[in-house]
């Protein structure tokens, strides 16, 4: 059971995560479109990245490579897939357009994980040494890889919350929501997903069995908060993302 301690700091942490994600309240969904737009286009005048096509279930590198290259994403989904404390994999981030793939992986000089493509994706890749240069000459170019990096610390710090403070369904609400929001902030529809994921690596992602993922997922739907399409049961609607956050708080209330 939850305590108000534990309550206190996943709304804290989620809060925190919001303010400081660059899609903030009084933006619109188009208004970030364009600000990644205008990111990525600073990163290829900038930088003159490497660009290539890459397939579902292509990798882009694998644990344990030297970390020669930083990453962007310019089109499509990535997974990232680390190695848990009994040597199986673990799914432990996604990326979607806009985003680094590699930043975190600075200080080891090392990539901590594999990073896997879930369907057709456009890769830019630079060299580390070539970004340093640029991100000197260019304070645009430095601030934006430091929020992201900024970016993926808040995420792991939530996800780390989640996982500690919220019950299978809110979790998977968490998860939910998360991927609405990823999906809005670049434009794309968001109330019709139709999730490059299994249920079994969906679970994967948060800790569950593929069992305890089914049913968390039929909780949301018997509450109303998604609709699940029988036929692909990759499909799922979501009438008011906004009820997924609260679907969430409810859950952290309750429990506290």
């Amino acid at each position: 059971m939850l305590n108000q301690q534990d309550s206190s700091m996943f709304n804290n942490a989620s809060s925190i995560e919001r303010e400081a994600a660059p899609m903030q309240a009084s933006t619109t969904s188009a208004d970030n479109a364009r600000r990644i737009a205008a990111a990525l286009d600073q990163i290829s005048d900038a930088l003159a990245p490497r660009r290539r096509i890459m397939r579902g279930g292509e990798r882009l590198f694998h644990m344990g490579a030297p970390l020669q290259q930083v990453h962007v994403l310019n089109s499509g989904m990535f997974k990232l897939v680390g190695m848990s404390s009994d040597g199986r994999d673990q799914i432990v981030a996604f990326r979607f357009r806009g985003d680094w793939i590699g930043l975190g992986d600075i200080e080891s000089g090392h990539y901590s994980c594999d990073a896997v493509a879930l369907d057709t994706c456009e890769v830019w890749s630079v060299g580390y040494a070539e970004l340093l240069e640029a991100c000197g000459q260019r304070p645009a170019l430095l601030k934006q890889a430091l929020e992201a990096m900024s970016g993926e610390i808040l995420r792991e710090r939530a996800a780390a919350l989640s996982a500690y403070t919220l019950p299978a369904d809110a979790r998977m609400a968490e998860f939910l929501h998360r991927w609405v929001v990823a999906l809005s902030r670049r434009g794309l529809r968001a109330d019709q997903l139709n999730l490059p994921l299994s249920r079994a690596e969906i679970g994967n992602h948060l800790g569950m069995t593929l069992e305890t993922a089914s049913r968390a997922l039929s909780r949301l739907a018997q509450s109303g908060v998604i609709r699940i399409d029988e036929k692909s049961r990759r499909e799922i609607t979501v009438p008011d993302a906004s009820r997924l956050d609260g679907y969430v708080r409810q859950r952290l209330a309750a429990g506290s």
